[in-house]
């Protein structure tokens, strides 16, 4: 019998498609199929025909972007503005991609430096890396498919792409579009399969790259059993701390830590999680940001006004609210939400000193939750901050340089964001974590640099 997945919607469970899953015995002929391809340098395709696949694909992309927007929300459950901003994103991203292709180049390598480097001329050159084996998560289905379909598409990489079981209609649909704007088939092949059988294809010696964006446990474990060579870039999760100082500006703050806490509900790897304000502002700062929050409307993705959407399914509604409850025993005060409001949604939540033992305080939340710690020394608070095994992006509120540098020195972060929330990201700056989050820096130019493999060629003549 076939195995299938079914796709939810995730606001009320109602059914979307069901769709047919490989297998273990399926492996051995999609990955022989991109190797056959990779294999045979008459297959590759050239840099301006990436270039043209690309720019087609991202003008059949913007032609259907309503239809994409809506196939993002009924799979992922992402607010109508959010999956809006997304597919805008996407389209961006894929023309980012194809700009790079200009940019994969080598350098010439001085000779002639010692006596037994004469008469040679020598160059570096950048080839395809080989078969790239790319899972991706659910939480930006269209967007996180062309970090990792695109970049492999402009290196000029076969790629073969897992995308989350609960939102594959995305990573589908580009597939399509890719196909329709002249990518060979074979360049890309979409599989829908259970873990076992994942970690057989991304553990396959023929894979040359491994592209993964999703949980620390399952990343850190595929990385182990890698076969030698396989090259990776990890992309994890984080705590996205902030720190506000008594001199922030609350008229620009609160918005910008309402949006970075609570959009896609906290199901970013880089939500505001733990914000550590200054105890001379704190009570000001809990009134406004929980009023703020608390004007926040959770509702169906599908309808344009709705701010929060629900969770991916109703199992992670029921973890967040344990997370929260266990909290709130251990002392936290809840300042606004705390509650569940369906099988499916939770309210936008803000709870004040939670224990530092807490599992909101030493977890990913991956929820609308956001933890508020007051402190009166900057130092400690940013000790605190830093003190968990995952970094990703965090933050700083103040209007005085000498406070921003400072913590954005001793943060322990890839990046630090200086009067902005902990969730910013443009597609063409570096993005990824250190520590426990993450390997490798990811960001469209920088995914294609690291699917390319440097190649020197030494010239040798007596008339050089």
């Amino acid at each position: 019998m076939e195995n299938t997945t079914k796709i939810l919607f995730p606001y009320d469970q109602s059914f979307v498609k069901e769709l047919p899953m490989i297998n273990k015995k399926d492996i051995e002929k999609i990955v022989s199929t991109a190797q056959n391809l990779f294999n045979d340098q008459s297959n590759w395709l050239p840099a301006y025909k990436r270039i043209e696949i690309l720019e087609k694909a991202a003008l059949i992309m913007n032609e259907k972007s309503e239809e994409l927007i809506h196939l993002a929300i009924s799979e992922g459950g992402k607010p109508y503005k959010d999956s809006k901003a997304e597919i805008l994103r996407a389209i961006k991203g894929v023309k980012l991609a194809a700009e790079h292709i200009a940019q994969i180049k080598g350098e010439q390598i001085p000779m002639g430096l010692t006596e037994a480097s004469l008469n040679r001329i020598a160059f570096t050159s950048k080839e395809p890396i080989g078969i790239v084996v790319a899972v991706s998560a659910f939480n930006h289905p269209l967007n996180l498919a062309v970090h990792q379909i695109a970049t492999a598409v402009a290196a000029g990489c076969p790629v073969i792409f897992k995308p989350s079981s609960s939102t594959p209609l995305s990573g589908l649909a580009l597939a399509a579009i890719l196909k329709e704007a002249g990518l060979p088939e074979a360049w890309l092949q979409v599989v829908l399969c259970d873990n076992e059988t994942a970690e057989l294809l991304v553990t396959d010696s023929r894979i040359h790259f491994f592209s993964f964006i999703g949980s620390a446990k399952v990343g850190w474990s595929l990385k182990n059993k890698l076969a030698p060579g396989t090259r990776c870039a990890l992309e994890h999760g984080g705590a996205a701390p902030v720190i506000v100082e008594s001199d922030a500006d609350f008229s620009e703050m609160i918005p910008d830590l309402v949006k970075g806490g609570f959009y896609h509900a906290g199901q970013v790897c880089v939500s505001v999680q733990k914000v550590y304000v200054n105890q001379e502002i704190c009570d000001r700062f809990l009134e406004q940001f929980s009023e703020a929050t608390s004007k926040l409307i959770v509702g169906n993705p599908f309808d344009k006004t709705t701010d929060v959407g629900s969770l991916i399914t109703p199992k992670e509604v029921n973890r967040v609210e344990e997370w929260v409850n266990e909290a709130i025993e251990g002392g936290a005060k809840v300042i606004t939400g705390g509650k569940r409001i369906s099988d499916t949604c939770f309210e936008p939540t803000i709870l004040f000193n939670p224990s530092e033992d807490a599992k909101v305080s030493t977890n990913e939340i991956f929820g609308p939750v956001v933890c508020v710690y007051p402190f009166t020394d900057r130092e400690e608070a940013i000790k605190k901050a830093n003190s968990l095994d995952v970094h990703f992006q965090a933050a700083v509120f103040t209007k005085n340089v000498d406070i921003a540098l400072d913590a954005a020195k001793k943060l322990n972060a890839t990046a630090v964001m200086i009067n902005d929330n902990t969730a910013f990201r443009v597609d063409w700056m570096p993005f990824g974590g250190r520590d426990a989050s993450g390997l490798g820096m990811g960001g469209i130019s920088y995914t294609i640099n690291d699917m390319t493999r440097e190649k020197l060629t030494v010239f040798k003549s007596k008339f050089l």
